[in-house]
């Protein structure tokens, strides 16, 4: 497993931004890029992840 997210990014078929049920895109709060993943947390919750900069949030 990587040390970090930004290892995987490669792998992807290209940035995908992520709607909220309001149809805005999210952004992420580190550095406002709109290149988000949605994930799942540990315990089956739902958890995000900045493409661009790897900060991750729930």
């Amino acid at each position: 497993m990587p040390t970090s997210i930004l290892g995987e990014v490669g792998d992807l078929p290209g940035p995908a931004a992520v709607r909220t049920a309001q149809g805005a895109a999210l952004q992420c709060p580190s550095c406002g890029s709109s290149h988000v993943a949605q994930v799942l947390g540990d315990n089956g919750g739902v958890s995000y992840v900045c493409t661009a900069c790897g900060h991750s949030w729930s």
